[in-house]
């Protein structure tokens, strides 16, 4: 998989120029977003991962394979910012979300460990509403016990009312998972 670093952007004006249709990734603060996605282009630094929470700050837009955009846009639920700035980046998502027509899908991120957020259901609440396909993405499923992970998945389904086959538990760590996520991606795309 060849996959490119475009640009970072604050708002429209920025965006790339570009018709590649995009996968969002979205996930609460410390989910591990940018570790998913450098797993899951096989890249060790393709995206920062910081070791505090809410490092992404900008919507990052990653070319790959010369046929669609990964973009990745700040964490949700991380409240070690100024009102100010929570307010910058809630508005620019939502100028990306309700403007982009290349939108094709989102990957939404939730820890496997535990039983996704009220931000987390408000999420997928929001997605369902504006019709946008998604793929929810069980993440750091290495650290749940082999004989917890589908009571985990479950867990999951029933709280985001998603059926569990469209649950794909994966794990950066050990590189499991990713194949089916991307299976689904390529699905979604018809690629």
């Amino acid at each position: 998989m060849k996959s490119t670093f475009v640009t970072s952007a604050i708002n429209a004006s920025q965006w790339p120029d570009s018709q590649y249709p995009e996968i969002v990734v979205v996930g609460r603060s410390n989910v591990g977003k940018s570790s998913f996605i450098n797993a899951l282009c096989n890249r060790k630094k393709l995206a920062y991962v910081g070791n505090t929470p809410g490092k992404t700050r900008l919507i990052n837009f990653f070319e790959i394979d010369e046929k669609w955009m990964l973009v990745d846009v700040p964490g949700y639920g991380f409240a070690k910012m100024s009102k100010s700035m929570l307010i910058q980046m809630g508005n620019m998502m939502e100028e990306y979300f309700s403007q982009r027509k290349q939108l094709k899908a989102v990957i939404s991120l939730v820890d496997a460990r535990h039983e996704p957020t009220k931000d987390d259901k408000e999420m997928i609440a929001s997605l369902k509403a504006n019709e946008i396909p998604i793929l929810v993405v069980a993440t750091k499923i290495d650290k749940v016990s082999k004989t917890k992970r589908i009571k985990a998945c479950k867990t999951i389904s029933q709280a985001l009312q998603i059926p569990l086959k469209s649950i794909y538990p994966v794990s950066s760590t050990e590189k499991t998972g990713f194949e089916q996520v991307l299976e689904k991606i390529y699905e979604v795309l018809e690629i």
